[in-house]
């Protein structure tokens, strides 16, 4: 859908929408449309001129200056950014282009390329992850369909298994954790993301996979007797009933502790049944790794 509002490149770029208003009354390199009652759209090539400009201003380029540059001139400028935190929003921004116009390849490439540098577990903390966020405002904005989120979502997917399958550690303990997503829950990346750390440092485990119920659950945690186990809650069907869920969990697997994180855990107020904690932040789950 080539058509975002002042909103979404909000959103997408951080620069204030009176910024971007100010922005086209006075320099040339945005000029949107207008709808029928007057409301401005952006196409894909604005959204994708304003990211560049949005990060070179942010480095210390004066607006001023990038509206007298050239495209090609804004990339190379882009490419000699030296500052790491710098380095690490113009991958972002290459993702979120490749992902407007689902280039595949560029996707491919430019992932291939910071985990070959930097390793899988800095490009999901400082890629994969904030990358994912703005692929959800593009989704849920209704700019790009499910099916782009689904083929770029596989293609994480499959780098995060190979990664996984790739582990070679010194790092060695006896505790066992298991993975798994419940009924109704599909989105693999933040578990296997989990099972990719814990591996790595050497905890052994089992992978039971997505759409588990629980009591297939309770059948894999009697057979295999897991110290811990683990699930990430992303985005769960209309009719998934989460304190239902809950209470079968702690009904059906007493004696496991169960960690739960995501965003529902973040949502739910009272206090979870017996043996089930929640970690409600990418930090919590960090310490927890930790200990």
């Amino acid at each position: 859908m080539d058509a975002f509002t002042i909103k979404d490149l909000e959103n997408l770029t951080g620069i204030k929408a009176h910024t971007i208003r100010i922005w086209e009354q006075r320099y040339r390199f945005l000029k949107p449309q207008r709808t029928q009652t007057n409301i401005r759209y952006y196409s894909n090539e604005e959204l994708k001129t304003l990211l560049n400009i949005a990060l070179l201003n942010k480095y210390g380029f004066k607006i001023s200056h990038i509206d007298r540059m050239t495209t090609d001139e804004i990339r190379e400028k882009i490419n000699t950014l030296s500052d790491a935190q710098a380095q690490q929003e113009r991958v972002i921004n290459d993702l979120v282009q490749a992902t407007v116009d689902l280039n595949l390849e560029r996707i491919e490439k430019v992932l291939s390329g910071f985990i070959a540098t930097k390793g899988m577990e800095r490009t999901v903390l400082q890629i994969i992850f904030p990358f994912l966020e703005k692929i959800g405002i593009l989704w849920l904005t209704g700019h790009i369909n499910p099916a782009q989120e689904h083929l770029v979502s596989n293609l994480i997917r499959q780098k995060l298994i190979v990664a996984i399958d790739s582990i070679q550690t010194s790092l060695y303990t006896q505790r066992t954790i298991l993975f798994f997503l419940p009924e109704g829950e599909h989105h693999e990346l933040g578990i296997l993301f989990m099972h990719y750390l814990l591996k790595s440092r050497g905890l052994q485990t089992i992978y039971v996979g997505a759409n588990v119920p629980v009591k297939d659950l309770a059948y894999v945690v009697n057979l295999k007797k897991p110290d811990i186990i683990f699930s990430h809650l992303t985005a769960t069907t209309s009719s998934f009933h989460f304190e239902k869920f809950l209470n079968q969990v702690s009904q059906q697997i007493a004696g496991t502790p169960v960690i739960l994180s995501g965003t529902l855990t973040q949502h739910y107020k009272k206090t979870p049944p017996p043996g089930i904690e929640f970690k409600k932040s990418l930090q919590e789950v960090i310490e927890f790794l930790a200990a």
